[in-house]
């Protein structure tokens, strides 16, 4: 008998069809019925992963078509191409967004849905260029902070790092429209091309570089500043978690750190619970830190109770600031 030979379907079959099916009708009916109070999406569709991540890769060639878009770009045609592929791809963003608004207005109607879509692919679509000028930032960072990096071209094309942050940009945007899911989606394909895990909700400054990569997990309410660079193995998360009456997790608590700008993170480091690593910064390799240190800090794991020159439990409010300014006149636009 193969491999393939299908057994027979008499009283001696090895499974019974009909009663699987309904046990496990029997299994989603139940998890329904149990999950019905927190239920956000899963009655008629879905955003699709494999759609999205086909998205986004048009996306990432729209915003630098002569590197990442087809090798048939050139510049006489890039204006061309950037038209097309942005009416197609925002096109089928838009269809993304439409299957995750269906939950969010379970009573409305299709054109409540429909209007609530345009208002987040109109912003979004919006937001493009500027995010072009931040991602140059990031590229150029990226070149900066690695002496392996023979060009910005280079880093563009290679590094699994750029990716991720675009990506990361792309879904930060549509995250705080109002699309958390398809959003989400994103950053989870970015993650599984590059082992990078940044969450959308996560809010990132200009001239961010992440070396190497892999293993890198940034939490929902992380918020890093300006020219930060972080190593592979870095965790930015969440020490403890607050629950309701009912024992149910709190979501979207502050509850990861503050990454003040000039900050290094060395591979390895974990830096857990809502605190503050001040200003120019020097996280050193496998250091597991869940105080706030003052700016200038350097952080070492062999010596870090001698290393810290004072420990800060409870930083002033006003430390929490707005860190990401205006991109308007910060960087240059690259070529590609």
């Amino acid at each position: 008998m193969s491999e393939d030979t299908i057994p027979p379907h008499d009283d001696g079959q090895y499974w019974n069809i009909d009663g699987l099916v309904r046990d496990l009708a029997a299994a989603r009916a139940r998890w329904r019925q149990e999950q019905r109070h927190h239920t956000e999406y899963g009655g008629a569709g879905f955003p699709s992963r494999g759609d999205i991540s086909k998205i986004m890769m048009s996306l990432c060639g729209a915003l630098f078509p002569l590197r990442l878009g087809p090798s048939f770009v050139r510049i006489d045609n890039e204006d061309a191409f950037v038209a097309e592929t942005l009416q197609t791809s925002l096109s089928r963003l838009y269809g993304q967004i439409r299957l995750e608004l269906y939950y969010v207005y379970p009573d409305g109607s299709a054109a409540q849905v429909d209007a609530e879509a345009a208002r987040i692919i109109s912003a979004f679509a919006s937001r493009l260029p500027e995010l072009r000028v931040l991602l140059d930032t990031d590229v150029e960072a990226a070149f900066a902070g690695d002496p392996a990096a023979r060009s910005v071209d280079e880093v563009l094309i290679c590094y699994p790092s750029i990716l991720a942050i675009i990506h990361h940009r792309l879904a930060h945007e549509l995250h705080g429209l109002g699309a958390p899911l398809v959003a989400r989606i994103i950053s989870e394909v970015a993650h599984s091309k590059t082992g990078i895990d940044i969450h959308p909700g996560a809010t990132i400054g200009h001239h961010f570089f992440i070396d190497h990569g892999t293993g890198v997990v940034v939490g929902e309410t992380a918020i890093i500043g300006n020219h930060v660079r972080l190593y592979q193995g870095v965790t930015l998360g969440a020490r403890s978690f607050t629950v309701d009456e009912q024992g149910v997790l709190e979501k979207a608590q502050p509850r990861h750190p503050v990454i003040e700008d000039d900050v290094v993170i060395y591979a390895g480091a974990t830096v857990l619970g809502r605190i503050i690593i001040g200003s120019g910064s020097v996280i050193g390799g496998n250091v597991w830190l869940t105080q706030s240190v003052p700016a200038g800090s350097n952080v070492q794991q062999a010596k870090a109770e001698n290393q810290i020159t004072s420990r800060i439990d409870d930083m002033p409010s006003h430390r929490v600031r707005r860190i990401i300014p205006s991109s308007e006149g910060e960087s240059r636009g690259l070529a590609g």
